[in-house]
């Protein structure tokens, strides 16, 4: 993979995961980089499932692979925060 491409996947992962948070209501304690590793591994499943379904290749912007991944990287997120994320200790 070259550099480009991991760029490109960084910033995909970001805009994914950034997404993501904004789909899942109430505040969420975690870090950006974590939000950025879950809408990469989003992203990555999301193509997958799309290509499964056969919605992989379409005219245009691919908006059901795109709905994929953000469903994914809301629950992801989701799954992150109902575990623990970053807590905050409060007295």
């Amino acid at each position: 993979m070259s550099i480009t491409g991991i760029i490109t996947a960084l910033i995909v992962g970001l805009i994914i995961g950034a997404l993501g948070r904004l789909v899942v209501p109430g505040k969420q304690n975690i870090p950006i980089w974590l939000t950025m590793v879950i809408g990469v591994v989003a992203a990555l499943l999301g193509t997958v499932l799309a290509r499964a379904f056969g919605v992989d290749s379409t005219n245009g912007i691919d908006w059901i692979e795109l709905a994929f991944q953000v469903v994914l990287a809301a629950i992801g997120v989701a799954l992150v925060v109902g575990t623990g994320g970053r807590r905050r200790i409060t007295r």
